[in-house]
This record gives structure tokens, C-alpha cells and sequence, in this order.
């Protein structure tokens, strides 16, 4: 094994978490191999920046191995597949990267193997052989927890069920994420929620430590929208369409603020066709889904985010809008509960509760006087989380040595 500190990372697609633990990692000449699905570097082949730059980083290629096929045909066929598919289609993905892993650890001998939920089975088993630490980072409440409300959600709400994607994941895959937790040495979660939902049987076996995302930086802090109190409260719902998100919930407490100046936009992937939102509430504008730059400049038309969700890990939506000025109404099960000063950057709510989202609504509409204020402290809550502290709280997590770590608690 290095006699330095040293991590080999894998995730399929690298989310913006994955990209800043392997650039700091990088930057401190500790990442020594990165593996992904589909993903170039620096002096790539030309032929792999066909895929864009959602799959480029700004590090050498020799540090990323790829385990492209499984990845690329999930892409190629994703228009014509169901969504029971397409999701068969990306655990395919995160297996054979875990498959390669596991193969090229022996070569490597890191100190220190970091993964992911679903994609560390095998990588993880053959680090215990070799002696290597297994770091493991859950981003999302555990299964149980997920399926245990998402149930209770269809019973609630059965026309919303088809919505619900995770009540129906096989039990081969539940059955690798228990294996996954016990094969691993530390756990890294993204918020409270996440870490409380992991079964004490476990938590009382492991290291488990919250290391919460960074927050985006907004483009620019001008604000495009500029609000007079008579105007509506222009609410902003971003994500998924379904009601792991609760905008079954949020629909309903819009619907008891009908007389009052308020108006809605939501933007995501429909799981289902438009007109059973509309039959759910019809006074809504929809705006498809687009990119994180994009979506930034949308936010700062708005006055606020709802996002009432019923399970999450930690939404970085929130972040997102605080980052533009916008404040919050959301669950403690979105993961963001360390975000909120109540009345000033948002208010939290119970989950399944339209009615305290209608009274948030409300307050937000009766004290619009102090807005610029506002905003100012949104943005200042957003750039208390950054990036490089995320990145660094996994790295001194995992390193044996204290000398070496940073000591940000």
C-alpha cells in the first residue's frame, strides 16, 4: 500500500459533489485514480468531448479510467425506454463500474477506496481482502426510511403512486445496499436527516460523519426581478415531478391560497403526462427542465422556493436558491434544515402538511418590506457552505494519519 494517503473514487456520472472531492483530492496529489462511466480530461480523445461538458473535468486523462458501454447505451436508448428501463439501465452502469473497480484495486493499492451507494458491492469486498479503507458516502436517505414514506405516501395518495419510482426497487438491489454498509468503514452523509435515517444497528457499528454539499455560485448577485409589494409572490417548485418532492402537497395548499396574490412555476421532469398535473391544479406555468446556469437565471425571477419533500438527502436546489437571493420553504426531510433561520432565508414545514406550506406562503406575502434585506442574508447563509470544505471534511475523515488532516469540524 502508499505510504502517502492516497483515494481511488468511482461514480458513473460524476454530480457536483463527486467533481469537487476529486478535484481537491487532485489538487492535494492525493487522488491517485478516479473512475467513471463516460468522462475525458485534459489532452482526451477529441472523440469523447462529443458527449459534452457535463463529462469533461479540468484534471489530466491518465486519472480517469472509464467503463463507458453500459453508460452508453443507457444514453442511446433513454428516449425509447420505460422508466422501470431506463432505471435497470443505470444500475447496469454502476455495477460494471463496480465490477472495475474491483478488478484494477489490486494494481492500484490505494488507501483508501471511496464510493457510492449502489456502486460499491464489489470494489468494497476486494478492498477488505487488500487491507483498504472503504469509504462510503450515502446521498440519500437509507432505503428503509425511503421506502417506509414513499409507502405511506401511496396509501395517502394512490393517483400519485405511479410517480413514486423507489417503492419499487428489487430486493437484489436492497439487499446490496445492506451489504454495502456493513463492507464499509465510514459513512458520509449529507445532512442530519440522511445520518438519522440509517438503522442504529448500524450507526453504532461505524464511523458516520455529515459533510454538507457546497452551495453553487449565482452567476451575478444582481437580481433580475425587482418586486413591488403589490405585485404577486412569484413561487418556484425545481425537481422531479413527483411526490417524493410533495408537490402533491404544495398544490393543494395553492389551491387554498387561490384568492390570494400568488403564483406558482414549476419546472422538472413530468413523470406522468401533463394533464394529470393539471388535474391537479391547473394555475401553474411549466418550464422543462435545463441547466444549472439557466435555471439560476430563472430563480432570480422568482420570490421564493417551495420544495416540501417527503425523502431526500440534501436537495442542493435549496442552495441554489439561497445562492440567488431567494428564500425557502421546505421539510426537514429535504435535508436542509441547517439552512433556515425561520422568517429570514425561508421557513420550514412539517412534510404532508399544506396547510403550514399555505401559512409560510402567507407570511411571505405579509412581510415583503424587509425583501432586499432578505436576499442579502439568503446569499450570506448559501456562502457559509462551500465546496472546498465538503471536500476536505471526506478527506480528513478517511485519513489515518492526523498530521495530515485539515481539522475543519
Amino acid at each position: 500500500m502508499n505510504s502517502l494517503s492516497s483515494f481511488c473514487v468511482s461514480h458513473p456520472t460524476g454530480n457536483n459533489f463527486v467533481r469537487a472531492l476529486v478535484g481537491e483530492l487532485l489538487r492535494q496529489g492525493k487522488l491517485l485514480q478516479y473512475f467513471t462511466s463516460i468522462g475525458f480530461g485534459q489532452k482526451a480523445n477529441p472523440i469523447l468531448k462529443f458527449f459534452g461538458e457535463k463529462r469533461g473535468y479540468k484534471f489530466p486523462d491518465n486519472k480517469i479510467r472509464r467503463q463507458w458501454l453500459p453508460e452508453l447505451l443507457r444514453i442511446i436508448f433513454s428516449d425509447y425506454l420505460s422508466q422501470e428501463r431506463r432505471r435497470i439501465y443505470a444500475d447496469s452502469s454502476y455495477a460494471a463500474l463496480d465490477r472495475k473497480v474491483a478488478k484494477n484495486l489490486p494494481h492500484l493499492l490505494p488507501s483508501v477506496v471511496h464510493a457510492y451507494e449502489d456502486g460499491a458491492r464489489n470494489s468494497f469486498k476486494q478492498a477488505k481482502k487488500l487491507g483498504i479503507y472503504c469509504s462510503y458516502e450515502l446521498p440519500i436517505a437509507h432505503w428503509q426510511t425511503v421506502r417506509s414514506l414513499l409507502s405511506q405516501e401511496a396509501e395517502r395518495l394512490p393517483h400519485w403512486e405511479p410517480t413514486l419510482e423507489s417503492t419499487r426497487e428489487s430486493e437484489e438491489k436492497l439487499f446490496r445496499k445492506e451489504e454495502e454498509l456493513d463492507l464499509a468503514d465510514g459513512i458520509i452523509c449529507p445532512s442530519k436527516f440522511v445520518l438519522q435515517s440509517i438503522p442504529e444497528c448500524i450507526r453504532n457499528k461505524k464511523t458516520c460523519k455529515i459533510a454538507p454539499f457546497g452551495s453553487p455560485l449565482c452567476l451575478s448577485n444582481e437580481r433580475i426581478r425587482n418586486v413591488h409589494e403589490t405585485m404577486p409572490l412569484k413561487l418556484l417548485f425545481v425537481g422531479s415531478m413527483s411526490q417524493r418532492k410533495g408537490l402533491a402537497d404544495l398544490f393543494k395548499a395553492m389551491e387554498m391560497l387561490r384568492n390570494e396574490p400568488v403564483s406558482l412555476t414549476v419546472l422538472g421532469q413530468p413523470s406522468l403526462p401533463m394533464e394529470f398535473y393539471r388535474g391537479c391544479y391547473r394555475d401553474f406555468e411549466y418550464l422543462a427542465p435545463c441547466s444549472n446556469n439557466k435555471v439560476r437565471e430563472i430563480m432570480k425571477m422568482h420570490d421564493a422556493l417551495v420544495l416540501p419533500s417527503i425523502v431526500e438527502g440534501r436537495a442542493l436546489v435549496q442552495q441554489e436558491a439561497l445562492s440567488c437571493g431567494l428564500p425557502i420553504i421546505v421539510t426537514p426531510n429535504a435535508g436542509g434544515e441547517d439552512l433556515l433561520e425561520e422568517g429570514i432565508t425561508g421557513h420550514l414545514v412539517p412534510i404532508r402538511s399544506p396547510e403550514k406550506i399555505a401559512e409560510a406562503i402567507t407570511s411571505m406575502v405579509e412581510n415583503r418590506s424587509s425583501k432586499e434585506e432578505i436576499q442579502n442574508l439568503c446569499q450570506k447563509k448559501a456562502k457559509e457552505y462551500s465546496w472546498k470544505t465538503y471536500a476536505q471534511k471526506i478527506i480528513d475523515f478517511n485519513l489515518p494519519n492526523p498530521a495530515e488532516r485539515h481539522d475543519m469540524s
